[in-house]
């Protein structure tokens, strides 16, 4: 093509860009025809920031050797499998995106919104663009081997390629299948790949955070991570990929010692209880906020009370419907609950307040555009996104998060 060709189709792009409103980012990607950059975005669900030493991590440990690693990721509240993934991947604080628990109620929908039934997979519960979104708009193939969210049509997009959530997919098999998508031939490879592991979070709430099984567990996952890196080298993709392996939280041990009842301040039957253990949700079924506020505000130490409005504004919090009127925030390591669910019990958990150290999470990534050794000071999940849109030359949606960690982490 001539060189005065070249320019008139570039225009010609730019003009039906601007006409599109699809930006010129989206033009860049219709006009490079070179191969796109490939991310491998994994979770290791319940993965607590200090696992990496705690535990024998030497796939984990050399994918930090020669990239980054965060002292510890800082989850944004509540502290949460779903609205942390979320947030991981639109860069927007529950609030905003709308997955503000697990299980949660909004005043315009007839039903719950729960993490492991049908209102999960209906986009009307889920704002913002994730990034498999971004990437598909941009003219990206994508693929999701597991993530909250993916099985919903949200802006009536789901992944190129994706599975439904399926807790008896070993890790392994897990593994196998990114390596699948990822030989395709070049057309229809996905440049962005999710792939996510729960078998860490599940141990330690079954058995502890020190039990012999969530030594198995970590192990497991490293071994996975170690299958997918050998994988990658194997079709050819290594020096081509970026990885990134994040948690969504971390974990804190329980004693059947740091026990807080309700019944003890309030009858349970006369409230609508929507989350217990590390973090309280709940409303007044005859509609006194103020009489249910004033029953539990400092009735324990360990547990602090608050109206939907006047959560502290660190915690990015407010401003949703969605979010239950009293809000309570155990003390790390406590568990609020009630006579009747305190056999429900775990042996660890997570939810509490962002700052606990033990609530942190992990943030390892490396890849052909990452500086080697380096060690950030923690930073909120909530910035991950910008950084994951630059390693796949993508325009970020609006979010909430900044570029610092683009910047801190990516040659120059």
């Amino acid at each position: 093509m001539s060189r005065r060709r070249g320019i008139a189709v570039l225009a010609a792009l730019l003009v039906a860009a601007a006409v599109s409103g699809t930006g010129l980012t989206s033009v860049r990607h219709q006009f490079n025809t070179g191969p796109a950059p490939i991310l491998v975005l994994i979770s290791f669900d319940g993965w607590r920031w200090d696992y990496i030493d705690r535990f024998p991590t030497p796939n984990l440990h050399a994918l930090a050797t020669r990239g980054a690693r965060a002292e510890r990721l800082i989850p944004v509240f509540p502290i949460l499998t779903f609205p942390n993934h979320y947030t991981i991947v639109t860069g927007l604080y529950p609030a905003h995106h709308g997955i503000i628990a697990n299980t949660f109620r909004d005043p315009a929908m007839p039903e719950w919104f729960t993490l492991a039934g049908a209102t999960a997979k209906d986009p009307a519960w889920w704002r913002g663009e994730p990034i498999w979104v971004s990437a598909i708009r941009q003219g990206r193939r994508t693929a999701a081997m597991f993530w909250p969210g993916t099985e919903a049509p949200i802006a009536g997009v789901r992944p190129t390629l994706w599975r439904p959530y399926d807790h008896a997919v070993v890790s392994p098999s897990r593994v196998d299948q990114v390596l699948e998508w990822l030989s395709l031939p070049e057309g229809d490879r996905p440049s962005l790949v999710t792939l996510y592991f729960d078998e860490v979070d599940s141990a330690a709430h079954d058995f502890g955070i020190d039990s012999p099984e969530v030594t198995t567990a970590t192990a497991h996952l490293d071994a996975a991570l170690g299958q997918l890196i050998a994988g990658l080298a194997r079709i050819g993709l290594a020096d081509r990929t970026t990885i990134v392996v994040v948690s969504d939280h971390g974990m804190t041990p329980l004693s059947p010692d740091r026990v807080i009842l309700l019944d003890d301040y309030i009858d349970v039957d006369s409230v609508h209880l929507v989350d217990t253990d590390a973090f309280l949700a709940l409303a007044p079924k005859n509609g006194d906020v103020n009489a249910l506020y004033a029953s539990l505000h400092g009735k324990h130490p360990a547990l602090a009370i608050y109206r939907r409005d006047q959560l502290p504004p660190r915690l990015h919090y407010r401003g949703s419907a969605r979010i239950e009127p009293i809000i309570g925030i155990p003390s790390d390591g406590w568990t609020v609950t009630t006579r009747a669910r305190v056999a429900q019990r775990h042996f660890a958990t997570h939810g509490y307040d962002p700052q606990d150290r033990s609530m942190g999470a992990l943030f390892v990534a490396a890849g052909p555009s990452i500086r080697a050794g380096i060690v950030l000071a923690p930073f909120e999940n909530v910035n991950i996104y910008n950084f994951l849109c630059s390693i796949l030359e993508l325009r970020p949606a609006k979010n909430d998060g900044n570029t610092e960690l683009t910047r801190r982490l990516q040659r120059r």
